[in-house]
């Protein structure tokens, strides 16, 4: 990999631009993000002592465009600091590509994406580029794209196959395991703009690898509609998902749904919604709990990551409870930046289950699992460098404990601070 960058690097640098007739950029990207976690994710416990750290992505991008080609190369580096040496030779950070595509527009309306890339959609609830983590996350597909500017319309249909790595003599075979990826996936987005709103239609298959033999694959299915209207100073924003198909060998039956209203004031815009994500059903047979697989979790249900963002928030029968999240955004202009605020209700979606006693009886507690508070406060220093402060409290409840374990009774906190640049290093535009 390094030999890889190294060798773009020279062939850049070496490269007497003048030649090119078509449009190129070379964009940089340094995100150094310090946290304090106290209580991140889970609740903390009397022995435990907070974790402060900062972690930094570097990025150098690379885009190619001209009337009928569009390529982009990204290379990532994303590292802790002091996790090496001052002198060192061996590197255990993350260097890779972060992304690497190509599109083909066949006419002016439709085209051809291929490799490494970005796949997000309407507010990243199911399908989203994960920005937040360093890392983002990256799909290997073709994607077809039609796009009718005029009338304001657009139909993407994406297609992946996975394989294990480098296998020069491989010649039968195709299953798939060592990865959290899926095997397979096929979808069809659809989006249409109006004026004062906006609808779009999602279908999602994902096969997945389950045990050791070629015909041991899952297929799950996630149907979606997003939707926006605006009525004056009022905007009615929703989206619902059902998931069906399989996973391993159960049946899932599973749902999200999210409704809010944003007012704009004369001060400030004011969201309240209600989102519910299906808990478990485990006398169902069925897998009733919904996965939001492929999104930017960590954008919703509050910024401490408590749910669905890699740990799970299952009751003492191992069930996991779903979500209800009522909650209240609003943001603030203080002098040159904006604060932003959130709160967050949640409820679990279904029965909490504390304990069962020998004889099976269970013991059900109460479903509030707490409240959390965001503030954000963000400030463009420039046009190529962005501060962001952050800070957020969980106020959890015994109910949250079942959960997550630790106690409810102590301070449970998080707070970031990160300086994002983006510079355009240099770029040329053909003369045509």
């Amino acid at each position: 990999m390094k030999q890889l960058i190294y060798t773009a690097l020279i062939l850049l640098l070496t490269t007497n631009f003048e030649v090119f007739s078509q449009d190129f950029k070379m964009s940089a990207e340094i995100r150094p993000r310090s946290e304090f976690r106290n209580g991140f994710k889970k609740l903390r416990t009397d022995s435990s002592t907070p974790a402060f750290f900062t972690e930094q992505r570097s990025r150098l991008n690379l885009d190619y465009s001209s009337d009928k080609v569009i390529m982009r190369l990204s290379l990532q580096d994303v590292r802790m600091w002091g996790e090496t040496d001052q002198i060192y030779k061996s590197d255990p950070a993350m260097t890779t590509i972060s992304e690497a595509w190509a599109q083909y527009n066949f006419t002016s309306k439709f085209g051809l994406k291929v490799g490494r890339q970005i796949i997000s959609y309407d507010n990243q609830r199911f399908l989203g580029g994960l920005e937040w983590a360093q890392q983002g996350r990256r799909h290997d597909a073709a994607l077809f794209i039609f796009d009718d500017k005029a009338k304001k319309f657009k139909i993407h249909a994406g297609l992946a196959y996975n394989q294990n790595g480098v296998e020069p003599k491989k010649v039968e075979g195709n299953v798939y395991l060592g990865t959290n990826n899926y095997k397979a996936m096929q979808y069809l987005w659809a989006h249409k703009d109006w004026e004062g709103g906006a609808v779009s239609g999602l279908v999602f298959n994902e096969s997945y690898q389950y045990g050791s033999t070629t015909d041991s694959v899952s297929q799950r299915q996630t149907l979606g509609v997003v939707g926006s209207k605006k009525f004056g100073i009022l905007k009615v924003a929703g989206e619902g998902y059902y998931q069906t198909g399989q996973r391993g060998t159960a049946d899932v039956n599973a749902y999200l749904l999210d409704l809010n209203f944003t007012a704009k004031t004369k001060l400030t815009p004011i969201t309240l919604g209600y989102q519910i994500l299906s808990g478990g059903d485990p006398a169902s047979g069925e897998v009733t709990n919904f996965t939001p697989a492929y999104g930017t979790n960590h954008k919703f249900n509050g910024f401490m990551d408590y749910f669905y963002v890699g740990n799970p928030h299952n009751d003492a029968i191992g069930n996991n409870v779903g979500l209800q999240d009522i909650y209240l955004n609003t943001q603030f202009k203080i002098g040159k930046g904006t604060l932003k605020a959130q709160l967050h209700q949640f409820l679990a979606a279904t029965d909490v289950v504390k304990s069962v006693s020998s004889d099976g009886v269970q013991e059900i507690v109460d479903g509030n699992l707490g409240t959390e508070i965001d503030l954000v406060y963000v400030n463009k220093l420039s046009p190529v460098a962005t501060l962001m402060v952050g800070y957020s409290q969980m106020f959890g409840t015994s109910s949250m404990e079942v959960l997550k374990g630790g106690d409810s009774g102590l301070i449970n906190n998080w707070a970031f601070v990160m300086l994002t640049f983006k510079p355009t290093l240099f770029k040329t535009k053909s003369a045509n």
